[in-house]
C-alpha cells in the first residue's frame, strides 16, 4: 500500500540499488540493545527487528508470490528460494542503511513526512488533501497513521541517505568519449556452424561403448510408476437434464446480478503532458507551465492534437498521438478525472494539473451508460443457473455414493451392488494418461498421491466428481539396456554427434590459423558465412551470428582475428575469424552526450553505494535468531 501511494505522488525516493533493498510495510523505531534476544529476529548494533516486523514483510512478500501465481504459490517454491532469509536479509540490509543515515545526520522530521502525504493524489479530494479519505483509506487498509507515517519516514530518509553517497559519483568528459567508442565498436566476422544433427550418421555405435556408455546414463531410463486403478465418475451433464429454471428464478437472479449488465458512461481523451517531478524547482515548473500553454494555445487554433502530442508530450501515450482510449469515471486522477467529465465531445481543456505534471486534454467521444435487458441475458443465464444446481445434485450424488462405499467396506464390494458403474483401468503412468477424466490434472494428483489399496475422497474436476481406488501400483525399475536399446541407441549417437560437431569445429579452427583464414581451411561441407558490421548490442537477426559469438568476437583483441576456441551455443559449436574491424564513429550531439552521462553516473552511483552499504555491514555487529528457519 504505502509503496503505491508514493508511486502515485510521482516519487523518485529510491532508486538503482535501492530498489533491492526497499521494504514496504516495515515499521522503523529505535529499540534498546536486546543482547542477542531470542525474542528478536535479529539485531544490528543492538537495534532490535522485532518479529512482528519480520513476520509483516515475510507476510507482504508471500501475498506479492500469491497474486503473480493466480492465488496459490507452487509447493516448495518459496523453501527452494530461500524466502525467510530473503526478508530477514533485506530488513538487516535496511537497517544498516538507517544507522548510516543516521551517523551522516540525516534525519527526517515529522513535518516533512506530513508534507508528502498532502501531496498523494490517493489522498486527495477535489485537488486537497482531505483527513478523513487519508485515515478511511489506512483503515481499509488495515495500517495505522502512525505506522504509515513511520514507514513513510524512513523511505524518505533513505533516499535522502543515497543521494548524499550517490551525489559523490564523477563522470567526466573523457569517459562519455570512451564508452561512445566502446559500444560503437564494429566488427564483420566470418563464421561457421557445426550442427550435431549432420554429425549423426557418422556415429558408428560399437556394443562395448553403447554398453559403457548406458551404464554412466542408466538412470535417465529409470521407469515411472504405474497405476491400475478402479474408479467412480460422476458427471454433471448427467444431473443438468433433471433440472429446470422457473422465469421467476431468471428474474430474481437477474435483478441481483443486474449491476453486471451494466457498463458506466466511458470517455475517449488524448492528452498531452508536460512532467514535472517531485523535487523540481519552481523555475523548472514554471518552465514546463509555459511550453504547457504555447501547446495549447496552438492546439486551439485547429493544428492537428495527435501530432502535436507526438511532437511535445512527455508521457508514455506520446508515439499513440496522447491515445488515453475509453475509460470510465474515477480511473484517472482526481484533478485530471474532473476535467474529462466535465468537458463536451471536442473541447480541448485548460491547463491541468496533477501529481504527474501539465496536460492539455482533448475528449474526442462520449460513449453513454448502457446496460443489456433481461430478454438479452435470460438464456445466457438460464445456462448459468442449470449448470449451478447440476453441480449441487452431482456432488451429492457423489457425496451419497461415497459414504455407501464406506458402509459397504469397499469400492468392489460396493460395485457388486450395481448401482454406478466402476471403471477399472489398464496400468498408466503420469506423463502418459489414459484419455478421458483420467487425464485431467486433478485426477492425476489424487491418483498418483494415494497408496496401493487407498481410497481417495470426493475428487473435483473438471466437468465433475470421481472417487478413485488404487488397484496396483508398479514401482519404478532400472531397465536393462535390451529393454530400452532403440532409445538409448538414439540418444547415445545425439550426444556423439555433438562431440564429433565439437571436433569437427576445433580442426577447422587448427587448419584456418594455418592457412591464413577458415575460407581457406573450409572443405565444400562447411558453409561459411559473413556478417555485416555489427556492433556489441545488435540486435539478434536472420544472417547474423548468435550473441554469444559476437560478444566472444568482442573480447579479442585488435591484434587477435581467430577465436580463441570454437564457441558452443547449445548444441551447435561455432568457428569465427574477424576479417574486419572499426571503431566507433559517432558523433554525439549534445543530448546523446547528456544521456550516455547519466546512465554512467547511475551506475557509478550504485557502485558507490554498494561500497558504501559495504563498509557499513563490515563493521556492524549483526546477530540473526536462526530458530526463524528452522
Amino acid at each position: 500500500m504505502l509503496n503505491v501511494l508514493r508511486k502515485q505522488a510521482q516519487s523518485t525516493l529510491i532508486q538503482g540499488l535501492v530498489l533491492v533493498i526497499a521494504i514496504v510495510f516495515i515499521f522503523w523505531g529505535v529499540g534498546a540493545n536486546m543482547n542477542n534476544n531470542r525474542n528478536s529476529a535479529a539485531t544490528v548494533n543492538g537495534e532490535e527487528i522485532t518479529f512482528q516486523q519480520y513476520q509483516r514483510a515475510y507476510d507482504r512478500t508471500v501475498e506479492n508470490f500469491r497474486q503473480q501465481f493466480g492465488g496459490q504459490v507452487p509447493p516448495g517454491l518459496l523453501e527452494g528460494m530461500g524466502i525467510k532469509q530473503q526478508v530477514l536479509g533485506q530488513l538487516i540490509q535496511a537497517e544498516l542503511l538507517r544507522q548510516g543515515g543516521e551517523e551522516m545526520g540525516i534525519v527526517v522530521s515529522d513535518l516533512v513526512a506530513r508534507r508528502e502525504i498532502e501531496k498523494m493524489a490517493a489522498f486527495q479530494q477535489d485537488g486537497h488533501f482531505d483527513l478523513a479519505r487519508y485515515k478511511d483509506i489506512l483503515s481499509r487498509n488495515r495500517m495505522s497513521t502512525t505506522a504509515f507515517e513511520d514507514g513513510l519516514k524512513a523511505d524518505l530518509q533513505t533516499s535522502r541517505v543515497t543521494d548524499q553517497v550517490g551525489s559523490f559519483a564523477m563522470v567526466p568528459d573523457s569517459a562519455v568519449h570512451d564508452w561512445l567508442a566502446y559500444t560503437g565498436e564494429e566488427i564483420k566476422l566470418a563464421y561457421v556452424a557445426f550442427d550435431p544433427t549432420g554429425f549423426e550418421k557418422k556415429v558408428e555405435v560399437k556394443d562395448a561403448e553403447l554398453s559403457a556408455w548406458f551404464e554412466k546414463n542408466k538412470e535417465k531410463y529409470r521407469s515411472e510408476p504405474k497405476v491400475r486403478l478402479e474408479y467412480l465418475f460422476f458427471g454433471f451433464a448427467e444431473d443438468g437434464k433433471k433440472v429446470e429454471v422457473s422465469d421467476e428464478e431468471l428474474k430474481d437472479r437477474y435483478e441481483s446480478d443486474k449491476a453486471t449488465y451494466q457498463t458506466p458512461e466511458q470517455r475517449h481523451a488524448l492528452h498531452i503532458l508536460f512532467k514535472t517531478a517531485e523535487g523540481d524547482s519552481d523555475a523548472v515548473r514554471a518552465e514546463k507551465k509555459k511550453k504547457a500553454e504555447q501547446v495549447l494555445a496552438l492546439a486551439r487554433q485547429g493544428k492537428d492534437f495527435a501530432e502535436l502530442a507526438r511532437e511535445y508530450s512527455e508521457g508514455p501515450t506520446k508515439e499513440r498521438g496522447g491515445d488515453l482510449g475509453f475509460f470510465s469515471r474515477g480511473r484517472m486522477v482526481p484533478s485530471f478525472d474532473k476535467a474529462v467529465f466535465s468537458m463536451k465531445a471536442g473541447d480541448i481543456s485548460e491547463l491541468v494539473e496533477t501529481p504527474f505534471g501539465y496536460h492539455v486534454i482533448k475528449l474526442v467521444e462520449i460513449r453513454p451508460a448502457s446496460g443489456r435487458s433481461f430478454e438479452q441475458v435470460k438464456d445466457n443465464l438460464a445456462k448459468s443457473i442449470r449448470q449451478e444446481k447440476a453441480r449441487g445434485l452431482t456432488f451429492k450424488r457423489a457425496s451419497k455414493t461415497y459414504e455407501e462405499i464406506m458402509r459397504a467396506g469397499s469400492l468392489d464390494k460396493y460395485g457388486q451392488k450395481g448401482e454406478e458403474k466402476v471403471i477399472t483401468t489398464d496400468y498408466f503412468a503420469r506423463s502418459k494418461p489414459l484419455s478421458g477424466v483420467t487425464a485431467e490434472p486433478e485426477f492425476l494428483a489424487a491418483a498418483f498421491g494415494l497408496n496401493k489399496g487407498e481410497l481417495s475422497s470426493v475428487v473435483e474436476l473438471k466437468d465433475g466428481y470421481a472417487v478413485i481406488f488404487v488397484n496396483d501400483i508398479q514401482e519404478p525399475s532400472l531397465p536393462e539396456l535390451a529393454a530400452v536399446r532403440e532409445q538409448a541407441v538414439a540418444d547415445y549417437t545425439k550426444e556423439k554427434a555433438v562431440d564429433l560437431a565439437a571436433q569437427a569445429a576445433a580442426d577447422l579452427l587448427a587448419a584456418g590459423r594455418e592457412k591464413g583464414g577458415i575460407r581457406a581451411a573450409a572443405d565444400s561441407e562447411q558453409q561459411v558465412l559473413e556478417s555485416d558490421f555489427l556492433k556489441r548490442n545488435s540486435p539478434a537477426a536472420a544472417g547474423t551470428p548468435p550473441a554469444q559469438v559476437l560478444q566472444d568476437g568482442f573480447s579479442l583483441s585488435w591484434k587477435d582475428t581467430f577465436a580463441p576456441a570454437p564457441v558452443q551455443v547449445g548444441n551447435i559449436s561455432y568457428v569465427y575469424e574477424i576479417i574486419e574491424r572499426r571503431p566507433g564513429t559517432e558523433e554525439a550531439d549534445a543530448a546523446r552526450l547528456d544521456q550516455v552521462r547519466e546512465q554512467l553516473l547511475a551506475s557509478d552511483r550504485n557502485a558507490l553505494i554498494t561500497s558504501w552499504l559495504g563498509r557499513v555491514r563490515e563493521n556492524a555487529k549483526i546477530w540473526t535468531n536462526s530458530t526463524l528457519f528452522q
